[in-house]
Order: structure tokens, then C-alpha cells, then sequence
């Protein structure tokens, strides 16, 4: 399983990175991978992560930020996640990670499967 988080991870980033490379500017300023890095990444990694958890025998095959809607106490980072499972089934899962402003204490996690 630390694998599979490992290999996406790997991904995620790394599509992250060779947009910023292929958008550098004039310039030639470079940035290092944590600085391009976006601030939804560390809830992404922790997304994935406990997807994984939940469903140990899919696989996630993509992977979306869909947004952050912010709060006075807390917000909540959402994500879509899809998976095949090992039937080939595939299907989504939508994660809402609900983390204190003052603390970034993750306050709750919500998980909603989807067919879409």
C-alpha cells in the first residue's frame, strides 16, 4: 500500500512540476518541486492516503482538486478520487477533508462514492 501512495504521489507531483517547467519565464528563474508545490498538496497526499485505507484493493487512477471552501473556523479541501477496483469496476470518490484554520488539525473526513 505505501507503494501505491508513493507512485501517486509521484504523479500528482510531478504533472505539477512539469507544468511550472514548461511555464517558466523569460527570465529563466527556476523553482525548486516544494515551492511549486500547491497548498492542497499536503491534503491530496493525506486524501489518497485514506482512500488507499478504505479501499485496499482499488487502485486510484486519477486524481482532482476540485476546490476549497473556506470557513470562519474551519474549511474543507475537496477532492475527487477515481478508482478500479479489481473487478475493473470503476468508480469515484469524493473526499471532503474538513481542517481547523488556526491548528490545520484535520477536523473530519468525508468520503461519497460516485458513479460519475
Amino acid at each position: 500500500m505505501k507503494t501505491k501512495i508513493a507512485i501517486s504521489v509521484l504523479v500528482i507531483l510531478s504533472t505539477i512540476a512539469v507544468g511550472k517547467i514548461l511555464t517558466v519565464p523569460p527570465n529563466n528563474n527556476t523553482t525548486s518541486a516544494e515551492e511549486i508545490a500547491p497548498s492542497y498538496a499536503k491534503w491530496g497526499r493525506i486524501a489518497m492516503q485514506k482512500v488507499m485505507e478504505k479501499y485496499p484493493s482499488a487502485d486510484v487512477i486519477d486524481y482532482l482538486h476540485i476546490g476549497k471552501e473556506v470557513g470562519s473556523v474551519n474549511s474543507v479541501e475537496k477532492f475527487k478520487l477515481w478508482l478500479r477496483a479489481e473487478d475493473n469496476r470503476e468508480f469515484g470518490v469524493f473526499v471532503d477533508i474538513s481542517i481547523n484554520n488556526q491548528t490545520e488539525e484535520i477536523v473530519d473526513i468525508q468520503f461519497t462514492e460516485t458513479d460519475r
